[in-house]
Parts: C-alpha cells; structure tokens; sequence
C-alpha cells in the first residue's frame, strides 16, 4: 500500500500514522519529495488489518491510500511519482542534468589509474569507476588488486574531486568496500545474490544495480525492490546488456529498458555501452542511442592503452575516443531535455 500524506503536516502527526501503520501489522517505508511525503507499507494485505480507513482515522495528516497491484511496491513510479534523485558529493543524479562515470574496467596501478582519471575528468566526466574486486569467467584470469585498489580508488578521488564507483562482490568486503567508494555497484552476476544487495543496502551508500545476464525487467525491479525494503531509498538502475542468441556483439544492449524503467520505477537509470557491445567501436553510438532515449547517464569504460589492459580490453575506449565521444554527445543529450553535469 501507499500512503501520500498531506503537506505541511507536523512531526507528531507523521509519528502517530506511523505508529498505527505499524500497529496494523505493515512496515512503513518513508520516501520524503520535495512537495509530498510517501510512505510505503510493506507487508502482506491479506492477513494484517486494512489501511484504507487511514484516511478517515488520520483526516489532517493522510491525503490518500492507494493498493500497489505490482509486486515491487517500493520502487514502483506509484511510490514516488515525481522520480527520485540521488545525491553524491555534491551531484546529483536524476535530476535535469546528465552524469557520465568512467574509468577502467580494472584497477592496474597507480600510473594508469590517475592517468585515466585526470582525463575523464578533463573531459567532462563526473563520477570516476574502476574494479577493485574483478568477476571473471575464468579463475586464472586477473581478479583484481583487492584492498590495494580501493585505497588507488580513493587517492585518485582526492587528486581529482571525482566521486568513485566500484563492485561489491562479497558480503565478507561489504564493510571495506563502502569505506573506500560513493556508490556501490552490483554487477550482472550477482544480480539475484539477495543477501549481497541486503548488505551493500544496509551501508547507506547509493546502490548500482546492473541488470542480470538473463534477468527479466520484472525479476530486475524486484532485485531493486530489496535495497528500497532495506532502509536504502538511493538506488539507481543500470542497463548493460543481456545475453540472447546474437554472437557479433558479446552482449545485447537493450535500450527499450531505459523508457520501461522510466514508465514503472521512479529510480534513476544509467547505461552501461562498454558492457552492452563489449567493444570500443560500438560504444560511441550506444552512448548517443542511450542518451536520447532518456537516460539518465553512463557507466563507460576507458583505459590510457586498451591492446595493454589487464582485463576487458576490447570494450575499452582510449582517452582520445572518450574525450571525443564526451564533445559528440551534448546535442544528444539536448534533445533528451537534459544538459551535460559539470565536474
């Protein structure tokens, strides 16, 4: 259920319907607008006592109680209609204005690291990401500095301003992740791993959710549905790609999620190109399809010398193409209505 309560109602009147939304068996979700508090109601209608009498019980406070028939209430564009922004160091995102993170796929060194990060930032990106923890398909291949390249991670964040997205793999890293990064990225693979997305929720930090491998929009909407249930209303979707029967790309960018996501949830929606090809000749397109289609920005990735990357080298663009891609996309993302983020 959804309960939309009055504006300018006091603090003692918002305490006592929650007290009685508890009281009648739900768990309340506060979601505060700019104009309406939200209030979700989680629990299951058939055995906890009726709320639509709120209205009636509550005349000043409650201004409606509407049944949500979709079975991610909490991340359901009737939760917050409006559209929800999320807030980093200073960004925002989800707002008018469009973000583009980048960075390496991996985390090699120093060198490469601050390299990359001076030149997407002088580009105009403005959010820095990089792997610290790798998930590869092979146990031999490179997996990552580890602790190592979160504190990398974070020297370049003080060297350049740029707030840092990286991947949570574990919940043994939870703690260590979230002290390093701004926003914590659960990749494709552990899409449905339940207890991962709890944990990275529960740290407070803004939560990435790229879309699983094989994962129906609806199975995606109910991953998200678990950070919003667990205290953590700062959750952004991300597209990258889902496996079909095409081998010319190594994965099926889907671009209809971006106006799907934006009809049913009201959680920003970033697109992964890199990870949607896997490869640098096709990223600069997808950005351009991405950002007219309403997207709320990108996750791309960039490396100083793609042939010598450590991991992913065919989807990385040089920081030439990037530069070049960052000046090629701002009347793209013009006609969306929106304007490039400034660093």
């Amino acid at each position: 259920m959804i309960i939309v309560l009055k504006p300018g109602i006091s603090k003692q009147q918002e305490t006592a319907v929650l007290r009685e939304i508890r009281k009648r068996g739900y768990r309340p979700h506060v979601m505060r607008g700019v104009a309406r508090t939200v209030i979700g109601a989680i629990g299951d209608e058939l055995t906890h006592r009726s709320l639509e009498t709120l209205v009636s019980a509550f005349p000043r406070a409650v201004e409606s109680v509407m049944p949500v028939q979709k079975r991610y209430t909490l991340v359901s564009r009737d939760a917050h209609p409006a559209g929800s922004t999320i807030k980093v160091r200073g960004r925002t995102i989800g707002s008018r204005q469009f973000h583009v993170m980048a960075g390496p796929c991996s985390v090699e060194n120093e060198k490469q690291l601050l390299k990359t990060a001076e030149a997407v930032k002088a580009a105009g990106a403005t959010f820095l990401r990089g792997g610290a923890f790798k998930p590869r398909t092979s146990p031999y291949d490179f997996q990552g500095l580890g602790e190592k390249g979160l504190k990398l991670l974070a020297k370049a964040r003080q060297e350049t301003g740029l707030p840092v997205i990286t991947e949570l793999l574990s919940e043994a890293h939870t703690e260590m992740v979230a002290e390093y990064t701004d926003i914590i990225q659960i990749g494709a693979r552990n899409a449905q791993n339940f207890q991962l997305l709890i944990a990275a929720a529960k740290t407070g930090r803004p939560v990435l959710l790229k879309r699983g491998l094989s994962m129906k929009i609806e199975e995606w909407l109910l991953a998200g549905e678990y950070v919003l249930a667990n205290e953590n209303c700062n959750l952004l979707f991300c597209e990258r790609g889902i496996r079909t029967f095409e081998t010319y790309t190594r994965n099926t960018l889907d671009l209809s999620a971006i106006p799907i996501i934006k009809k049913e949830s009201h959680c920003p929606i970033i697109v992964d190109p890199s990870q949607g090809a896997g490869r640098a000749d096709l990223v600069s397109a997808m950005c351009k399809g991405a950002a007219a289609m309403g997207a709320d920005g990108l996750l791309i990735e960039v490396h100083p010398n793609p042939s010598e990357a450590w991991s992913d080298g065919a989807q990385q663009v040089s920081l030439d193409v990037f530069k070049r891609l960052m000046e090629e996309l701002r009347p793209f993302v013009q006609a969306a209505g929106r304007e490039m983020a400034n660093g």
